[in-house]
């Protein structure tokens, strides 16, 4: 089985597609088998066809340059633009457990690492009518490590402390915090930085400027994270 990560944020659209491209395409530079993997998408598009592209897996393929087919990367894609709770219940598609650690097993036996992100931040609804599912749920059922995304802004030392303090009661590991839209020398962010580490006890392991096409993190480190 390989190893494997899963990228949450301190919130929607705080960049964890892009980070999770970075960092699939950091392990693919490194001459491993990497692979991406997440349990349920929304708001997605069509192709001619009518058929539903799962667009964060495709970002993620584009970037990366992996081989991995798009079916393989999400079991679940929804067009509406909400929680997957509610998108599955506008669709009639809800998720299921097994159906998730089912492609997820699958993905692990044919990967060494494989990056999972989730679904908007940390206390997401994935399904909740069928079953009650949170994002908490699929994450320990996976038995995963857990990388925070956060923006590097006004706001993050509240945002990232009680995102680690909610996993720290859930009882999920905390390998390790990636900054994005970092400016380099701005006093603010780099006290942020430090703030944060100071709150949660995990390393600021990566600052992602705008723009970035590279992960600025060692191969080491970077592979240190995956378990």
């Amino acid at each position: 089985m390989g190893k494997s990560l899963f990228i949450t944020g301190t919130g929607t659209d705080i960049g964890k597609t892009y980070v999770s491209a970075l960092l699939v395409k950091k392990l693919k530079e490194c001459g491993v088998a990497a692979a991406y993997y997440k349990a349920a998408m929304s708001g997605n598009t069509r192709d001619r066809d009518g058929k539903l592209i799962p667009g964060d897996a495709a970002y993620v393929k584009r970037i990366a340059g992996i081989a991995q087919s798009l079916e393989e990367m999400s079991p679940y894609v929804y067009e509406a633009a909400v929680s997957p709770h509610l998108a599955s219940r506008m669709e009639g598609n809800p998720v299921r457990m097994e159906t998730v650690l089912e492609g997820y097993r699958k993905v692990c036996s044919g990967y060494e690492y494989v990056t999972m992100e989730g679904s908007g931040g940390i206390l997401c609804p994935i399904c909740f009518d069928e079953a009650k599912i949170w994002l908490p749920d699929i994450i320990k059922a996976c038995n995963t490590g857990c990388l925070i995304i956060a923006d590097a802004g006004l706001g993050t030392i509240n945002s990232v402390g009680l995102t680690a303090f909610y996993m720290k009661e859930h009882g999920i590991p905390l390998k390790g915090i990636i900054f994005n839209h970092f400016i380099p020398g701005d006093v603010m962010q780099e006290d942020n930085l430090k703030m944060c580490e100071y709150l949660t006890g995990a390393k600021v392991v990566a600052c992602v400027r705008d723009g970035d096409t590279e992960l600025n993190i060692s191969a080491e480190l970077l592979k240190s994270l995956y378990e």
